[in-house]
């Protein structure tokens, strides 16, 4: 696997691994054609395996790497580079969240955030999930730019096992939008096609974190424990609470513990 960093640049192979996630976006999106009927009790279920697979990915491929790399540092202030990182991102996460008018998945439209604004409650919806996709991209764009950092703790078959993770979570984000804007009366074919859409922010974000670390090495454990405290806010703040907003919390959580193992796993056997 490490011919593809000789072969292609790294900005590259960012750009291709966030497009591979937006592809599951779309993927899921276009479930909408499938069923008349959706169950509710599913619709939850897959937001927490969703969840479940964006906390295994922040630790397992960001901040285990992040405080791995700051331990052969000399320093004794080096060891608080990940602390830092992940408050930034969290940090950063929670401004956007206050400007960026968005409204989450089952709730209602008075419970929108960010600035107001008279914008279509569909709109709405898919600036929530793009949100949501905007760390991902970040994530897959840095864990790939750091393979070519030369850091053992940081290999491309992680980066690899984060793209499909962060993929195979994309497949209920992108029903999830779909679905809600469904509901809102919108055609099938243009619930799919802003479901997918939401992910496009994703190879965008994916470039930009790559050039950052590629840009600057001694950014990597920063922007490794950032995306990581990203993840994590969203997924706190949104994923969550959206998943258990409907009372199916025994469905939420074992969804959530589902997609843990198996971002765990797919970090296992390809790393």
């Amino acid at each position: 696997m490490g011919e593809l960093i000789h072969k292609f640049h790294p900005v590259i192979i960012a750009l291709a691994a966030g497009c591979f996630t937006w592809i599951f976006t779309a993927f899921g999106s276009a479930l909408i054609f499938l069923k008349k009927d959706f169950s509710q009790k599913l619709f939850d279920a897959m937001l927490g395996f969703a969840g479940g697979i964006m906390i295994a990915a922040s630790f397992w491929s960001l901040l285990s790497p992040a405080i791995e790399i700051t331990q052969t540092y000399h320093s004794f202030l080096s060891k608080f580079i990940p602390a830092i990182g992940f408050l930034l991102g969290a940090g950063v996460l929670r401004i956007i969240d206050m400007l960026l008018p968005h409204l989450h998945l089952g709730f209602p439209a008075n419970e929108s955030e960010g600035i107001k604004t008279s914008w279509h409650r569909s709109i709405l919806l898919v600036l929530a999930i793009t949100l949501h996709n905007i760390p991902e991209g970040l994530a897959v764009g840095v864990a790939v730019g750091s393979t070519a950092q030369g850091y053992s703790e940081a290999t491309l078959a992680s980066a690899i096992a984060l793209s499909l993770g962060i993929g195979i979570q994309n497949i209920p984000e992108g029903f999830a939008v779909a679905i809600s804007l469904y509901r809102e009366k919108l055609s099938r074919f243009r619930s799919f096609w802003f479901g997918q859409l939401s992910g496009i922010v994703e190879p965008i974000a994916a470039i930009i974190g790559c050039s950052a670390v590629l840009w600057a090495h001694y950014l990597l454990p920063y922007a490794l424990s950032f995306a990581a405290g990203a993840m994590i806010f969203v997924v706190v703040e949104e994923v969550i609470p959206e998943a258990q907003r409907n009372g199916n919390v025994e469905y939420a959580t074992g969804g959530t513990i589902i997609g843990f193992l198996v971002m765990m796993m797919l970090d296992t056997v390809f790393t």
